[in-house]
């Protein structure tokens, strides 16, 4: 990257979780972002409703740029993206899936972990504590 600032301080990085409705969108934010977490949830799962709190947690404190989907307005993306059960964590890194958290809840530390394994050359983005 050109910009000398680290990924963490480049204020394209939204702070907070951004909607994505369907296929397009995601590929669109991943597209705009070097490292992408995308939360794929379930309106009325309590685990879903758990781990929003820890995804908002990881938008604010790190330079991840979180978004989360609803696949049940697009269904394709239940098939382009395999997914078997919510909530599921997709990580993406210069466009391409690196990783994929789909254990339930997951706290803090456990998610913060999974970035960390697979970040590798993009560990600036995360707090000091998690690199």
């Amino acid at each position: 990257m050109s910009d000398a600032r680290t990924l963490a301080e480049r204020s394209d990085t939204p702070t907070a979780p951004v909607t994505v409705e369907t296929g397009t969108e995601i590929d669109d934010f991943v597209a705009a972002h070097d490292v992408a977490l995308i939360d794929v949830y379930r309106p009325g799962c309590t685990l879903c409703e758990a781990i929003e709190p820890i995804v908002g947690a990881v938008a604010k404190a790190s330079g991840v740029a979180v978004a989360t989907c609803n696949p049940q307005r697009d269904l394709d993306i239940v098939d382009n993206y395999d997914i078997r059960s919510v909530p599921t964590l997709l990580l993406f890194v210069e466009g391409d899936l690196v990783g994929r958290l789909a254990e339930g809840f997951q706290g803090t530390d456990a998610v913060f972990a999974f970035l960390a394994e697979h970040l590798d050359a993009h560990r600036d983005v995360l707090p000091a504590e998690y690199r």
